[in-house]
């Protein structure tokens, strides 16, 4: 089946029903668990060693819960929003309708390869859209067993597989709207092609997001929440710690209390290993941890991999090199320190003492603001992004503003000038 063949398909359907969506979500996440064996099978074979745990927690029951989280909220997302009436339109009611927007197309990434597939589409159908999903083509078996999921979920649902010109493909339809998750780079020509339609967008990137290991840190604790963030999926994480500035700190007592945890980046194997061993020349790394010359590439470019730069730096320079990440990570800031990065920096999330953990809140809007991409999924932020909000008003027979109706009398001009504060003159 094509982008286009899927598209079709769906198009002219009727949006989902309330209860429709409910049966759907809880479809999904009944069929997530049951599958949660194979899931963690073909992600293993996928990136040719994977951590059991990763796929589980990450994977699996993230999905499972957020389509617990989203059915349970549903029926108060969907009501209509009453809005006040401005009085000289009075008598008349006023309300914002989250309306289902139609066909959601997702292009998923390979490193969580039904994270990122399922969690958007648990948003768009809590919303009442149809959705056409299309995993990444180097996991080949995910994507696979993304389609067997997606069965029980009827004509609600459709999987693409393919390669890049699939997903080329994929990016020029006149979707809904598209929802893509991957590098920067991809980004932009995912919204170049999404421009010939005018179709809406939701781009979550990445950027380098920083650590600020702050004087008052304790350095034992932030490295153990620091390496355990980098851990998972061996660092291929898009809100994963990238850089640590150590602020009042030393390379040399990171190393130290970094060596101490006895965490490892290496339970899951590097998928695309060719672009990270560009990035290893020209620096000192040793268990993962990278120092580099200013300019390197490790500096200037996402690492997405098993390796943190280090950086000493003053927290001037610490903000004068974070550019629009996902997430800043701050550990022993005192409040006025938090206030001076949360007024000098952009940032999707501004988060302290743990480092990633917050994208598993499923009440908490995920996404990203400039390089890092724009746009929110989970929760009712999620439903609000799928949703259009249609203005529904109804007028009553008479309020003081048909006043200014045609034909417009001096009267209502002499009134017009009062309202705006001209007393004479033309």
């Amino acid at each position: 089946m094509t982008p286009g063949e899927a598209l079709a398909a769906l198009r002219d359907l009727p949006p989902l029903p309330i209860t429709e969506r409910r049966a759907l979500l809880a479809t999904l996440r009944a069929t997530i668990l049951a599958r949660a064996p194979d899931a963690v099978a073909a992600a293993d074979a996928d990136f040719g060693r994977r951590s059991e745990m990763d796929t589980l927690l990450a994977d699996v029951l993230l999905v499972a819960d957020a389509a617990r989280h989203a059915r349970g909220h549903l029926t108060r997302w969907a009501r209509p929003r009453r809005q006040p009436v401005p009085y000289p339109f009075q008598p008349a009611s006023a309300v914002l309708e989250p309306a289902p927007k139609g066909v959601i197309g997702i292009m998923a990434p390979w490193n969580y390869p039904f994270q990122l597939a399922l969690m958007p589409a648990i948003d768009a159908i809590a919303a009442g859209n149809r959705v056409v999903i299309k995993p990444s083509e180097h996991t080949p078996r995910c994507a696979a067993l993304i389609a067997e999921m997606l069965g029980p979920l009827g004509d609600a649902a459709r999987c693409v597989q393919g390669d890049a010109a699939v997903a080329a493909d994929f990016a020029a339809q006149p979707w809904d709207h598209l929802v893509f998750t991957g590098s920067t780079a991809t980004g932009k020509k995912v919204m170049a092609a999404a421009a010939a339609s005018l179709t809406p967008l939701t781009l979550e990137l990445g950027g380098k997001c920083p650590a600020f290991v702050l004087p008052g840190a304790n350095l034992a604790r932030a490295a153990q929440a620091i390496m355990t963030a980098k851990a998972i999926n061996a660092g291929q994480t898009c809100v994963a710690p990238d850089t640590v500035f150590l602020i009042g700190h030393s390379v040399a007592g990171f190393r130290a209390a970094a060596r101490a945890t006895a965490i490892r980046f290496d339970e899951t194997a590097v998928m695309l290993p060719a672009r990270l061993e560009r990035m290893r020349h020209g620096a000192s790394i040793e268990d993962g941890l990278a120092t580099a010359p200013d300019g390197h590439p490790l500096h200037q470019e996402e690492i997405f991999g098993p390796i943190l730069a280090l950086r000493e730096a003053t927290l001037d320079q610490a903000i004068a090199a974070t550019g629009t990440p996902l997430a800043i990570y701050l550990f022993g800031a005192t409040a006025e320190e938090e206030a001076q990065v949360a007024a000098r920096t952009r940032s999707g999330a501004l988060v302290c003492n743990r480092a990633l953990e917050y994208a598993a809140f499923h009440g908490m809007a995920f996404g990203g603001v400039g390089q890092s991409g724009f746009g929110r999924r989970n929760g009712e932020a999620g439903f609000l992004e799928f949703s259009n909000l249609r203005a529904r008003v109804r007028h009553g027979r008479f309020s003081l503003a048909r006043m200014f109706d045609a034909p417009r009398t001096k009267r209502a001009l002499a009134m017009a000038r009062r309202l705006v504060g001209l007393t004479s003159g033309r």
